[in-house]
């Protein structure tokens, strides 16, 4: 029997967003409220969560949530943002990981890797995730495209970097196992309904034939 498709649903922000944070980011922050109800309705397989940029509110908000429920989640660490304010600390990085949940890579300061120079790229995707694998202490294999930005140059210094599965915001489910693997990211345009009817349809989902054109077609250019 083939394992399910998994659909993976990406939250950024939870609660009040910070008056830093640009105008065009503030849609993909969310009250922590839909992170709870998803979590309560969240079936036993086909359905995960991850967390970009490594806000503050991964550590105060999402984390106790998570484990009320007894679940894990992806979390994809903003290197450069380490210890700043609004943002995940050396410790709480040490927490999430010795809670069990899975750490990886979003690069350094949240830039565009299809936009940057091959010696910036290297930087984004090699040296962020030495960086975050000195910090927790554990190996670092995952790493997610800011942005959901990328291209065959993107994905050559991914593989170069030596990461085992790569993460988009291409929508849809993902294979199981797939290397490249598109994720859903929430935004706060369309209701908690929305979220939670499509959490509730992951089983034995597939991507139709227009998103997997959409994904070649990136993966070519």
């Amino acid at each position: 029997m083939r394992a399910p498709h998994e659909l993976i649903i990406t939250f950024h922000g939870l609660g009040e967003p910070p008056a830093a944070i640009p105008e065009e980011e503030r849609r993909v922050w969310v009250p922590a409220q839909w992170l709870e109800a998803l979590s309560a309705a969240a079936p036993r397989q086909g359905l995960s969560f991850a967390f970009d940029d490594g806000n503050s509110s991964d550590i105060e908000l999402a984390l106790p949530i998570l484990q009320e429920h007894g679940l894990s989640a992806r979390f994809f660490v903003l290197v450069g943002r380490v210890g700043e304010p609004g943002y995940l600390s050396a410790e709480d990085l040490a927490r999430l990981h010795e809670a069990g949940m899975r750490l990886g890579s979003h690069g350094i300061g949240h830039r565009d890797w299809r936009a940057i120079a091959d010696d910036e790229l290297r930087a984004e995707t090699r040296d962020s995730r030495t960086a975050l694998s000195e910090l927790i202490g554990a190996p670092v294999g995952e790493a997610a495209c800011p942005f959901g930005s990328y291209d065959r140059r993107v994905l050559r210094a991914l593989r170069d970097a030596g990461y085992e599965r790569v993460f988009t915001s291409d929508g849809g489910p993902a294979a199981p196992g797939s290397w490249i693997t598109p994720r859903t990211s929430v935004v706060s345009t369309r209701p908690l309904e929305h979220w939670l009817a499509l959490a509730a349809g992951t089983g034995g989902v597939r991507p139709g034939p227009k998103l997997q054109i959409k994904r070649l077609v990136k993966r070519l250019r």
